[in-house]
């Protein structure tokens, strides 16, 4: 699917979303989670052995009660990781999906300004909100590196032009999502927003921060260690780099990865056996991402 030509909707006008949940044992986190979602919700289970599934079930049934927008649960009877978001998006019936994990939710209204900027501007296939962290509400520090994104704002985009996001507190159109692909299998679960960044920049889409449109998140205390993750990210950047930027980029960073900490060889090292299907996804490098990627290392130093 390419961008679409045509002008943007009437400004009273909005784009309807479906919350896409993926999860694994993490009951407790739905518990507190899936009552604040208004919109209607698809939870897609990643072979929880806990007890997620009634969890999903007593909900479902009181939104059903109370003449809730409804929810939904697909068991795809494996553990997905990340493209367990794209059955969620399959699923989904709506133009827009907005993707939660188990442990955020959107706030009241977010979804329905979304759906206003969304009809406001076809260009657009991805809006990352403002993450609001724990109780106390803290700016999660990757919002404020996409408010002062160094490409400034596109003229029919209503935010800062982003390259990446956070998969929690982020809005997608449907259509151009999936054609991309999704969130794929070679990295699974982890910096899993980098390659879907990649593509629709390529494919010639608008990504956008809008503070105005906010998500809540309240990290679970039953999630990873910060090693573990910070190795994961590693891993997973090393395989992103294979499948869509130049070669040279990627050797040299394999090569740092060789030579650099201990989390940084442990994720080179979990890295090394998918390689060879990293490689079989491979696209050519896009110009406009290497574009991209070149003013941002230039505005780091």
């Amino acid at each position: 699917m390419t961008p679409p030509g045509e002008p943007p909707a009437r400004p009273d006008a909005a784009l309807e979303s479906t919350v896409v949940v993926a999860t694994r044992d993490r009951a407790q986190d739905l518990r507190v989670s899936l009552p604040r979602h208004e919109s209607a919700v698809v939870v897609v289970d990643n072979g929880s052995r806990d007890d997620t599934v009634a969890v999903v079930h007593a909900e479902a049934e009181r939104r059903r009660r109370a003449g809730l927008p409804p929810l939904r649960l697909v068991q795809p009877g494996e553990n997905l990781g990340a493209p367990a978001r794209n059955v969620g998006a399959q699923a989904a019936t709506t133009p827009l999906v907005a993707f939660a994990d188990d442990d955020s939710w959107w706030a009241p209204g977010a979804l329905a300004l979304a759906g206003r900027e969304f009809a406001a501007a076809p260009r657009l296939a991805l809006l990352a909100a403002r993450i609001l962290v724990g109780d106390a509400e803290e700016l999660d520090p990757v919002c404020t590196d996409m408010a002062s994104a160094p490409w400034g704002t596109s003229r029919d985009l209503p935010g800062p032009d982003v390259l990446g996001f956070v998969a929690c507190g982020t809005v997608v159109r449907r259509e151009p999502f999936l054609a991309v692909g999704g969130f794929d299998d070679v990295v699974h679960f982890g910096g899993e927003e980098e390659r879907v960044t990649y593509d629709l920049v390529a494919a010639g889409w608008g990504l956008a921060y809008v503070d105005a449109v906010v998500a809540h998140h309240h990290p679970s205390p039953r999630r990873g260690t910060d090693s573990r993750r910070r190795e994961l990210l590693a891993r997973n950047r090393l395989l992103t780099s294979w499948m869509r930027r130049p070669l040279r980029v990627a050797l040299a960073q394999t090569a740092r990865a060789a030579l650099g900490g201990t989390e940084q060889r442990r994720g080179l090292a979990s890295a090394a056996p998918a390689i060879g299907r990293a490689l079989r996804q491979r696209h050519a490098p896009s110009p406009a991402v290497e574009r991209r990627l070149r003013v941002l290392e230039s505005a780091r130093g």
